[in-house]
């Protein structure tokens, strides 16, 4: 519950365009206590769950076991997803959300391309039948 909880209140704060600051006056709480319960490492009391619910618009209910793309309300059907939050761990590993490994149908094996742009962000590709781009870092003769 703390993960979900966690990955909504980031996701939900940031959809609504609020800063933790602003949210931390509305609740009565330090703009830290909002960080802390954003990472997971503590958890706002029944009040405050209630008065983030309010300021949302969403049950406390949703809150706390919602997924993000029917907390939000986003159409599965035209193509734009919110998976939640992925952690990186030692390594620079990242574990996928499942839903978007089921979505893009992403496997064990499968090679993903990772771009970026500093000030707009990350995003990762499945690569498919990109035989020259995969084979070009192996030195191998392109098809």
């Amino acid at each position: 519950m703390q993960t979900v909880l966690a990955t909504n209140l980031r996701a939900l704060r940031m959809h609504g365009g609020y800063t933790m600051e602003l949210l931390a006056e509305w609740i009565g709480v330090s703009r830290q206590t909002i960080a802390k319960w954003e990472n997971g490492e503590s958890l706002p009391d029944i009040e405050k769950c209630r008065g983030l619910a309010q300021i949302y618009n969403v049950s406390l209910d949703a809150l706390v076991n919602e997924s993000l793309d029917k907390l939000l309300k986003l159409p599965e059907d035209d193509g734009r997803y919110i998976f939640g939050v992925a952690m990186v761990e030692e390594g620079g590993i990242i574990a996928l959300p499942q839903r978007a490994r089921e979505v893009f149908e992403i496997e064990q094996g499968d090679i993903l391309l990772v771009v970026g742009d500093k000030s707009k962000g990350i995003a990762m590709v499945k690569c498919e039948g990109s035989n020259s781009f995969l084979n070009f870092g192996k030195g191998k003769n392109a098809d």
